[in-house]
């Protein structure tokens, strides 16, 4: 769980590493820094929708191994579990939802929509990562979770008939 909003460090400008930890900056916006953290990473989903599906995954895979080192960097850097400014955790959280995504903005939406309802709500077993996992796995692991729940109610309702 993230502790109570810190301010955000000069570090976040100075920093790259800091700065992509906040989301390219996004994480220092001072009211819901998740959200907004989404909201930034669903340009990047166009790109990798560009990709075959081993290539998007690969980028997953990728991004989720770098956050590890970021968030746990940058946290250990800011002397915190985890600042509620670190959003690269939400960046890979909404990369993973729309791996699979059908195309289309409404898609896009739905998917941004379902992420936050796992990220914030916390089911089985996302609240018991963010509990339980510390370190920078522990920042990426109930987003991961959530991402992962987020995609496959998006693939299920993909798969109903005339709903989208």
């Amino acid at each position: 769980m993230t502790e109570s909003r810190e301010p955000t460090p000069a570090s976040v400008w100075r920093n790259p590493i800091h700065f992509l930890a906040f989301g390219f900056g996004s994480g220092a916006l001072p009211k819901a820094p998740g959200t907004w953290g989404s909201l930034v990473a669903l340009p990047f989903v166009l790109l990798w929708q560009q990709l075959p599906p081993g290539g998007y995954a690969l980028v997953l895979v990728l991004s989720s191994l770098l956050g590890i080192w970021l968030c746990h960097r940058t946290a250990a850097d800011l002397g915190v579990h985890d600042h509620g400014g670190i959003v690269w955790d939400e960046f890979v959280g909404v990369w993973i939802t729309l791996w699979l995504a059908p195309p289309g903005w409404l898609w896009l939406v739905v998917g941004f929509l379902l992420f936050r309802l796992f990220d914030i709500w916390k089911p089985w077993p996302i609240g018991w990562a963010d509990r339980h996992v510390s370190g920078g796995l522990g920042i990426m692991l109930d987003d991961i979770l959530a991402g992962i729940m987020a995609l496959l109610v998006l693939l299920a309702l993909a798969e109903l008939p005339g709903l989208l």
